[in-house]
């Protein structure tokens, strides 16, 4: 963090003087409205908003403002503490400070032990990770990075790519270099925010954001990071772990698959336990559902027969002109439906049916379930421009030509039909699908 200070202002205005000025130019120049005239006498006064920038000051012509401000010492955060009883003087911390803000001292009672220079520490804590005996504590566990609900992001949008910020940062571990986009990302575990890098960045993009988002952002790129790892392992190496993946789901699926025509049920511990199998790691749940979210559920469309009277209004209708009428009915529905539920929207006598199977993430669980689409889908279509690459897959294979590329990509939502086929081509999962359920029996 950047030192903070306290301002004391004390002011003084010389009332004589102040009646003589008709336009009190004062008033205009204050940038946040500190100065006003007082109703019952009608001189100015200042109030507490007043932050010792003396422009007002500046602005009088009759030098009626005194002004004087006096700033307090800078408020920093402390400094790594060493406990001299248990550092070995092993000069781990030593070689890892980046500033050269410690160094090795002997005293008669504790022999040599690690010393801290607080004029020089710039507090990134990075000297409490490299002891080996855990003789230094920087607040229990970082306390910047932990603390304040605040952590430092880079706008991969506004990123050039210069790698500054990695030169400078001195927590090693902070900052990675992206292999698919090449661009630098903060991990928030190991930023100890002391601003170093978003000091240096020639496109300011990096800056402060919520804790929340920070981490979210985070495990977006580390994901596509790990996926990129696994694209890089050998072509038959990588089809038999994908294999292995979609067994477990196929697996959990023919367990608990029911007959009826609707079902829902809780299925979090079996695709946890079986994921865990195979990739021998301590998966979240958030990443679970993660993984979740972007599988595609097994969708099927039938026109019931004995309902269909044959009206052509499906047909008008369907955005993708796969629905052909017959003489005298059913319609028929060809190739290439992309089950937007339009067509189940306007018929009639609902002779139209969608069904839908697959696994969802909700309230932090996962279930497997079965739903009947009644009507066209609802809700939004959500791009991460974080993540987004920009490549124009979801923009050419739009069924209604709802996307645009320009600076980014945008979304037309009076165009868009919510089928979800971006969602399901992006390569870098940068699309989410964010439906409502109010169109689901």
């Amino acid at each position: 963090m950047k030192p903070l200070r306290e301002v004391d202002v004390d002011y003084d205005i010389d009332s004589e003087k102040c009646r003589e000025c008709p336009d009190k130019p004062c008033l205009s120049s204050c940038p946040v409205d500190a100065i006003h005239l007082d109703p019952d006498t009608g001189e100015v006064e200042i109030d507490d908003k007043c932050f010792g920038c003396v422009l007002c000051r500046e602005a009088c012509p009759y030098d009626a403002i005194k002004m004087r401000t006096t700033m307090a010492e800078p408020v920093r955060e402390n400094v790594p503490v060493i406990n001299p009883r248990i550092c070995r003087g092993c000069g781990a911390c030593v070689s890892a400070c980046r500033t050269g803000a410690i160094h090795l001292v002997s005293s008669g009672e504790t022999g040599v032990h690690s010393e801290i220079d607080e004029d020089k520490c710039v507090r990134c804590g990075y000297c409490a990770r490299a002891c080996p005996t855990e003789a230094i504590k920087y607040g229990e566990i970082l306390p910047r990075s932990v603390v304040g609900g605040k952590a430092v992001v880079i706008n991969q949008r506004d990123c050039i790519g210069c790698m500054t910020c990695t030169r400078v940062c001195p927590s090693r571990g902070a900052i990675k270099v992206g292999k698919i986009n090449r661009l630098p990302y903060i991990d928030p575990s190991y930023c100890a925010r002391c601003e170093e890098c978003m000091d240096v960045c020639p496109s300011a993009a990096i800056k402060y954001s919520s804790r929340k988002r920070a981490y979210e952002n985070f495990s977006k790129l580390n994901n596509l990071e790990i996926a990129g790892e696994i694209l890089e392992r050998e072509s038959e190496k990588l089809v038999k772990n994908l294999g292995r993946m979609d067994s477990v789901l196929r697996a959990v699926k023919r367990r608990f698959s029911a007959d009826s025509p609707e079902y829902s049920v809780d299925v979090t511990d079996e695709i946890r336990d079986g994921i865990e199998e195979l990739v021998d790691s301590n998966l979240q749940i958030h990443e679970l559902n993660h993984i979740i979210d972007f599988t595609k559920p097994a969708r099927r469309i039938r026109v019931l027969e004995d309902r269909c009277i044959g009206c052509g209004l499906c047909v008008d209708e369907c955005p993708v002109g796969v629905i052909e009428p017959e003489v005298p009915a059913p319609v028929k529905i060809l190739d290439g439906c992309v089950f937007c539920g339009r067509c189940g929207g306007v018929c009639p006598v609902d002779a139209i049916e969608i069904t839908e199977e697959g696994f969802r993430a909700r309230d932090g669980r996962i279930y497997l379930e079965r739903r009947v689409l009644t009507g066209p889908r609802r809700g939004s279509v959500e791009v991460d421009h974080m993540v987004c690459q920009r490549c124009g897959v979801c923009v050419n294979h739009c069924p209604v030509d709802a996307m645009t590329l320009n600076a980014e990509v945008e979304v037309d939502a009076d165009r868009c039909i919510l089928c979800g086929e971006c969602q399901d081509i992006c390569p870098v999962t940068a699309v989410r699908l964010n439906l409502e359920d109010d169109n689901v029996e």
